[in-house]
C-alpha cells in the first residue's frame, strides 16, 4: 500500500509537471494592418451628394441575416440553400475532421492507460536437452502462467513543449476551418440575395417589355384602322408595325432572362424551389436597412471571418516552430504497469501476486544530419508565407469594402438621376403622342420618344439591381450574414467565439484566440 501511495503522489507529481510545462512558441503580437486607417474619401462629395460612412456601430454587421433580409421569400430560400447547400456540407465536414485530429494530438498530453490480461501455455519440447534420472518418467509437466494489469507504454514527457506545440497547432487548424465555414455561409447568403435580386430586375424589365408590346400592340390596332379610313400613310403603319416586331422580340429576350435567373437562384439553393413560398417582394424591399454605418478599417479584422481564419492559419504555423524547436531537446519517456502474476489462475487476485513495473527512457539527438534544422527552417518558411498571405487577405478586404463603399454612393445618386430620366421621359412621351394625335407632329417623334422612354425604364431597373446588390456586398464586405439571428456584442467589440456564431466548433478546450487549455 505504501508503494501504491507512493506511486499515485509521483504521477500526480508529474501531471503537475506536465500541466505547468513550457512550450518554444514564439510570442505572438497581431502586427498593425497594412492599411489606411480611414477608408477613402466620398466620390460624391465633389457634387455635393453626401453619402459618408457614419459612425461606427458595432450592432449594425452584427445583424443576422433573417433579420437583415425582410422579404419572406427571401429568407425561405436563403434557409433552402443554408440546407442543401453542398459547399457548407463540406467546410462542416472539414470541421469534424480538424475536430478530431485535434482530439487525437491533444490526447498525446496524457498517457494511454490501458488494462492488460494474458495466460501463458507451455509445454517444453522433447529434444530441450533435459536429463532424467534412471527410472524416471520422461512425462514433461505443462508450463503455465497468468498475468493481468494496468498501465501505459512510451508515454513522452513533454518537458519542452513539442506536443504541446503540435496540439496547439492542430487547434488553430480547427478554428479555421470554422472560421472558414462561416465564410462560405457569407458567401452562400449573399450570392442567393444578390441572385434573387438579379430575378426581380428580371421580373420587372419583363413586365415592362410586356406592358411596351401591348401599348405598340393596340397603337398599330388603331393606325390600322386610320389607314383603312385613309387618315393614315402607309409609312406611318409600316412604322407601328415595325416596333411592334421589336417590342415582342424585347419582350421575349426578357422573359428569358427571367427564366435563366430563376434557375441561377435555384442552382445556388441546390434544391427546386418550392411552389408554396411566400408571393416576392417588391424590387428594394428586401432588406431592413437602407444603409450600413461602416465603422472603422481596423474592425474587419474582428468583424470577417476570413481574415480570422487567416491568422488561425498563422497562429498554426507559429506554433510548429515551437514543436521544431523542441525536436532538438532530448525525450523522455515512460512505460509502467502495475498489476498481478501468479503460476496459478486461483492464486492471481492475491496480495501475493502483486507486480509492478517502471522504465523509464531518454533519447537525446546527436546527430539528426540536418533534418531537425530542416524541419525548423520549414515551420520558419511556412510562417512567413502565412503571414504574407494574412496581410494580402486584410488588405484584399480593406479594398473590397473602400470599393463598396465608393459604389454605393455613386449608385445612390445614379438611382436619382435614372429616376428623373424616367419622369422626364415619360412626360416627353405623352407629349409626343398628344402632338400626334392632333397631326401637329409625324409618328417618328412618338416613335423616338417612346423607345426614349423604355430606356429610361430599363436603365432605371438596371440601376436599381446595382444599388441593392451593392448594399448586400457592403453587408456582406463589412462581416456580416454568418449568423442567423443577431450577435449580441457581449464582449466589448472583442472577437466573437464560435459558441457565438451558432455553428459546431472544434471543441470546448479551445477558445478563439488560438489558446488552448490543458
Amino acid at each position: 500500500m505504501r508503494r501504491r501511495g507512493a506511486r499515485k503522489a509521483g504521477v500526480i507529481g508529474f501531471s503537475a509537471a506536465l500541466l505547468s510545462a513550457c512550450t518554444m512558441i514564439p510570442d505572438y503580437h497581431r502586427t498593425a494592418p497594412p492599411m489606411a486607417t480611414t477608408y477613402p474619401a466620398d466620390p460624391m462629395k465633389a457634387v455635393g451628394v453626401t453619402t459618408s460612412p457614419g459612425a461606427i456601430n458595432r450592432e449594425a454587421w452584427r445583424i443576422g441575416w433573417e433579420e437583415f433580409f425582410t422579404d419572406p421569400r427571401l429568407r425561405a430560400l436563403i434557409a433552402i440553400a443554408i440546407r442543401e447547400n453542398r459547399d457548407l456540407r463540406q467546410a462542416a465536414g472539414s470541421i469534424e475532421q480538424a475536430s478530431g485530429e485535434y482530439d487525437v494530438q491533444h490526447a498525446t498530453l496524457l498517457p494511454p492507460i490501458g488494462a492488460t490480461g494474458e495466460g501463458m501455455y507451455l509445454s517444453p519440447s522433447r529434444t530441450a536437452g533435459l536429463s532424467f534420472a534412471p527410472g524416471q518418467g520422461r512425462t514433461l509437466s505443462m508450463f503455465r502462467y497468468y498475468s493481468a494489469g494496468i498501465g501505459f507504454s512510451s508515454y513522452e514527457i513533454d518537458f519542452f513543449g513539442r506536443i504541446r506545440s503540435l496540439s496547439r497547432s492542430a487547434g488553430e487548424k480547427a478554428l479555421a476551418q470554422v472560421a472558414n465555414q462561416r465564410s462560405v455561409l457569407i458567401s452562400t447568403v449573399s450570392q442567393v440575395a444578390n441572385a434573387y435580386i438579379a430575378w426581380l430586375g428580371a421580373r420587372e424589365l419583363a413586365e415592362v417589355a410586356q406592358n411596351t408590346w401591348q401599348s405598340q400592340a393596340e397603337t398599330y390596332r388603331l393606325t390600322k384602322l386610320r389607314f383603312d379610313r385613309g387618315e393614315a400613310d402607309m409609312l406611318t403603319l409600316r412604322q407601328t408595325e415595325e416596333q411592334v416586331a421589336q417590342s415582342a422580340s424585347l419582350r421575349d429576350d426578357a422573359l428569358r432572362q427571367e427564366a435563366q435567373d430563376e434557375n441561377a437562384l435555384v442552382l445556388l439553393i441546390g434544391a427546386p424551389i418550392p411552389a408554396n413560398l411566400p408571393p416576392p417582394g417588391k424590387l428594394g424591399e428586401q432588406t431592413l436597412l437602407a444603409d450600413i454605418p461602416a465603422g472603422l478599417p481596423s474592425d474587419l479584422l474582428d468583424r470577417r471571418p476570413d481574415i480570422e481564419q487567416a491568422e488561425h492559419t498563422l497562429l498554426s504555423a507559429n506554433a510548429d516552430i515551437g514543436a521544431a524547436r523542441a525536436a532538438f531537446f532530448p525525450k523522455i519517456s515512460l512505460t509502467a504497469t502495475d498489476g498481478l502474476s501468479s503460476l496459478q489462475f486461483h492464486s492471481l487476485f492475491t496480495s501475493a501476486a502483486t507486480t509492478w513495473g517502471f522504465t523509464p527512457q531518454i533519447s537525446i539527438p546527436l546527430f539528426t544530419w540536418g533534418q531537425a534544422s530542416g524541419n525548423l527552417h520549414t515551420a520558419k518558411g511556412e510562417r512567413a508565407v502565412d503571414l504574407a498571405a494574412y496581410q494580402k487577405t486584410v488588405q484584399s478586404a480593406f479594398r473590397e469594402v473602400s470599393d463598396a463603399l465608393v459604389a454605393r454612393g455613386t449608385y445612390l445618386d445614379e438611382a436619382k438621376q435614372a429616376k428623373q430620366l424616367v419622369e422626364a421621359s415619360n412626360e416627353a412621351f405623352h407629349l409626343a403622342k398628344l402632338r400626334f394625335s392632333t397631326g401637329s407632329d409625324s409618328y417618328l417623334t412618338t416613335l423616338q420618344s417612346q423607345r426614349d422612354y423604355l430606356q429610361a425604364q430599363q436603365s432605371r431597373i438596371q440601376v436599381d439591381v446595382l444599388k441593392y446588390q451593392n448594399l448586400v456586398t457592403v453587408y456582406r464586405a463589412l462581416g456580416g450574414g454568418w449568423s442567423q439571428r443577431s450577435v449580441p456584442d457581449q464582449n466589448n467589440g472583442k472577437p466573437v467565439t464560435p459558441k457565438d456564431t451558432g455553428l459546431p466548433g472544434p471543441g470546448a478546450s479551445m477558445s478563439s484566440k488560438g489558446l488552448l487549455t490543458p
